[in-house]
């Protein structure tokens, strides 16, 4: 069953009523409020801007641990050839731009939508949203954006524009950001390559409720 949202109440169904594709809910608003409850409860937004608000709580979760994270022999030259600068929410609107204008194959246009930017840079604006930047020449090269709870980051979105750029900035993410668990949402052979693996939903709230 799919759950129509009220505007004015921000509470979710529980997620063990969520679709098999982990769709649980339709409607609502990206208030901050709202956001912020929705990841608590391993809740995220993905939709279009042909589609209303789409809510989804997966039954299994793409994580990555910190401390599981590989590293390939030819990332840890690149690393320590110092050919990227790495900071931590310097260009947070221009990260998520790029990240909205990444060509993603199978994809049709995007799911950051504006409003999706727009609520995200909010989040940022009062400390719970993330991005970290990598820079090569004085350029921003590649990066990524999330939304901090507790010691859980959860991923939204990264992109290179020049090769190994985003892979910089989530060792970057691993080794100094101080994290638990690193919440990648969906899986990826590129971020199972560098540890990531499933594991299930209680297993992720367990996490999130410490």
């Amino acid at each position: 069953m799919i759950f129509q949202l009220n505007d004015e109440d921000i509470s979710f169904p529980p997620v063990e009523l969520a679709e098999e594709d982990g769709l649980l809910a339709v409607g609502g608003d990206l208030s901050p409020r709202r956001l912020m409850h929705a990841y608590e409860l391993g809740i995220f937004p993905w939709y279009s801007d042909e589609t209303p608000i789409l809510w989804y709580s997966p039954h299994e979760r793409f994580v990555l641990y910190p401390e599981k994270l590989k590293i390939s022999k030819s990332m840890r030259q690149i690393l320590k050839a110092g050919r990227f600068t790495i900071t931590r929410n310097q260009a947070f609107r221009e990260v998520i731009g790029a990240c909205s204008a990444v060509f993603r194959p199978g994809q049709d246009g995007t799911w950051i939508t504006d409003d999706m930017q727009k609520a995200y840079i909010r989040l940022h604006e009062m400390g719970d949203a993330h991005s970290v930047e990598v820079w090569q020449d004085g350029e921003l090269a590649g990066g990524l954006y999330g939304v901090e709870t507790g010691r859980i980051f959860c991923g939204e979105s990264m992109f290179s524009r020049k090769s190994n750029a985003s892979k910089a900035a989530l060792i970057w993410l691993c080794q100094h950001g101080g994290y638990q668990l690193i919440d990648c949402q969906v899986h990826s052979e590129h971020l199972e390559s560098m540890g990531a693996e499933m594991i299930g939903r209680e297993a992720y709230l367990q996490a999130m409720a410490h």
